[in-house]
């Protein structure tokens, strides 16, 4: 008798059997370059991609798009072990930066720190999702470097989210920034154009502002207020599409996207410098 199972589909042979579990490490690496390929309907699609840093190390990156939600994720390690996330959330016109450092447990840090920053999203930094999901790896093995370096932007985060009520914000909130519950930070100039659309101002609470607003590098005590200052790159990301003219096609059409690199710096109050310790000064 048959055993149960689709009718002419071959079974493995035993000795095949038993080199799986040698072979499966080799096989995950090539698989996972083929994520999002052949993805069903509104399934995330996914790119990774090998780039080089500012610094010139390499790393992997890993950029999914999900055009129902119409938004872009992006994901790599640096060489310390701080994982950073991006993400671009086109229908609430918002983008998040969440940054997990790793503690120093010589100076009584925790395992890790979580750090998230919520900026308004411009439409034109980044291209659509659903030009984002159609992006495919052609050679998996190539490091991708920037062919654009946007300039440095430098932002006061003058303004705590309140993690509770951040999904009003945006849905991603919750789950990008679940490690940071209180560590979730804005701007007044972007808290001002979100409840113009709408958003509701519980979302939104004023930072005290440091009686002398030293940066925590310039601080002895650690358990001191101070400004504080994070910097973070997105390495490689997709920040134009690129168009192209030909005889036979009366319009433009598109072929292909314009890469860029992209560098923050963030600087926002902590109580104490203890929770800002990788702010030394220069």
């Amino acid at each position: 008798m048959r055993p149960p199972g689709r009718r002419g589909v071959p079974t493995a042979p035993p000795a095949l059997l038993l080199l799986l579990p040698l072979l499966l490490p080799l096989l995950v690496p090539l698989l996972g370059a083929l994520r999002g390929v052949g993805a069903g309907p509104g399934a995330p699609a996914e790119l990774r991609v090998r780039v080089r840093l500012p610094d010139g190390q390499v790393t992997e990156e890993s950029l999914q798009a999900d055009s129902d939600a119409d938004s872009i994720s992006l994901e790599l390690r640096k060489p310390d072990g701080t994982l950073v996330s991006f993400i671009a959330d086109f229908k609430k016109d918002v983008k998040i930066f969440r940054a997990l450092i790793l503690g120093e447990l010589e100076k009584g840090q925790s395992q890790f720190q979580a750090l998230c920053f919520v900026t308004r999203l411009h439409h034109n930094e980044i291209i659509p999702s659903e030009a984002m999901a159609k992006l495919r790896q052609k050679n998996p093995q190539a490091v991708r470097q920037a062919e654009e370096v946007r300039g440095l932007e430098h932002l006061h985060m003058d303004v705590a989210v309140n993690f509770s009520q951040g999904g009003l914000l945006s849905p991603h909130l919750h789950n990008v920034c679940a490690e940071a519950t209180d560590s979730i930070y804005t701007r007044q100039e972007d808290v001002r154009f979100w409840l113009e659309q709408g958003v509701d101002s519980s979302v939104f609470e004023a930072l005290p502002e440091a009686s002398e607003p030293m940066h925590c590098g310039q601080v002895a005590d650690g358990g001191k207020p101070c400004v504080c200052r994070y910097g973070l790159s997105l390495a490689w990301y997709p920040c134009l599409l690129k168009y192209c003219h030909s005889r036979d096609r009366p319009a433009p059409y598109k072929c292909g996207i314009r890469s860029c690199q992209k560098s923050y710096t963030f600087d926002f109050y902590v109580p104490q410098k203890q929770l800002c310790l990788w702010d030394e000064e220069p």
